[in-house]
């Protein structure tokens, strides 16, 4: 179904040298369309990494590339005098603690930026935005599994509430001007060619080196790891199935494992697959963290018949194994 729904479409992949759009854009060009993929190269983590991500995309039949800074005004532009027929923004500054020391990375790539992207999308009407929200707009929300109709109005970083503020702008095109907009509030996801900032890669340094890794909450985190194949084949689903709603056609969705898994032994399955004991520090909860995250996708699988189902065991293996493959390879420079 997906293959014929998106045969032949022109789709935009905002931070396609990205995590998540590198492998948002691969399933894409599997299904049939053509993907043209923007990036800005922001030097948040190792650009090194987004050239590789890149490098796997170039030449696939199918695919472009442009250059592309989202928060200058030309990106609207951009989006305006192309015949996208879907766009699946990607495009942001991530990670909570780092919306601590620099706010500014936060408001620019992920407001302003977004804010381009509509107001792009506002004139060039493709037939369906997907952008990507996130797990932490419930905050600090103690009822579980969080789920789509429980408020989120209590942010807890500004990286949240930089993604709850995308939910709202969204709303407010979808209402004024009838652009169909879904957003994904993705949980924790992992895999290969992910951040260098993010547990997975943290953890795999650290252990590999015999140094220590720490453990915040004092090892009394769950997270609902959620594994990136899973992630893009919900966005792929999710794509071709734009809101109708009259008033507003604007709808939100989780995207998560379904499973809240202990911190521990989420370290102790990285330590069997790479063969080493962790050194382990633990801390106190770090500002802008939350205890748990743990998605309910009932809508999702009703709406798309797809629910992720990658195993924490499986998911880890196939990181370790590029882990592995990626860090054995000579480095320019």
């Amino acid at each position: 179904m997906i293959s014929r729904a998106l045969a032949g479409k022109r789709v935009l992949v905002t931070g396609a040298a990205g995590f998540i759009g590198m492998h948002a854009a691969e399933r894409l060009l599997a299904a049939g369309a053509s993907v043209t993929g923007v990036d800005n190269f922001d030097p948040y983590y190792d650009v090194a990494l987004k050239e590789a991500r890149l490098a796997r995309l170039i030449g696939k039949p199918g695919f472009s590339f442009d250059r592309l800074d989202l928060a200058l005004p030309a990106a609207v532009d951009y989006l305006r005098d192309r015949a996208f027929t879907h766009v699946v923004h990607l495009a942001a500054q991530p990670g909570v603690r780092y919306s601590l020391v620099n706010p500014g990375a936060y408001l620019r790539n992920n407001v302003t930026a977004f804010g381009n992207v509509l107001e792009g999308c506002r004139h060039a009407r493709p037939e369906h935005l997907v952008y990507a929200s996130s797990s932490s707009v419930y905050g600090a929300n103690h009822v579980l599994p969080f789920s789509e109709d429980q408020s989120v109005d209590h942010p807890v970083s500004l990286y949240a509430a930089t993604k709850k503020a995308n939910e709202l702008m969204a709303h407010s095109y979808s209402h004024l001007f009838g652009l169909p907009t879904t957003g994904l509030r993705f949980f924790t996801v992992y895999g290969p060619w992910g951040r260098p900032d993010m547990s997975p890669s943290l953890f795999a340094n650290a252990i590999l080196a015999g140094a220590p890794i720490t453990v915040f909450n004092e090892g009394r985190m769950r997270r609902d790891f959620t594994y990136v194949d899973d992630i893009v084949e919900g966005v792929a689903r999710v794509l071709v199935l734009p809101p109708v709603a009259a008033a507003a056609p604007f709808a939100v969705y989780n995207i998560g494992n379904n499973t809240a898994v202990e911190l521990e032994a989420f370290i102790a399955a990285l330590e069997r697959l790479l063969g080493r004991a962790a050194i382990k520090r633990y801390a106190p909860m770090q500002p802008g963290d939350v205890p748990v995250t743990y998605a309910s996708i009932e809508l999702l699988a009703a709406a798309t018949g797809f629910a992720p189902h990658t195993s924490l065991e499986t998911g880890l293996a196939r990181f370790v194994d590029w882990y592995r493959s990626y860090h054995a390879q000579p480095r320019a420079g």
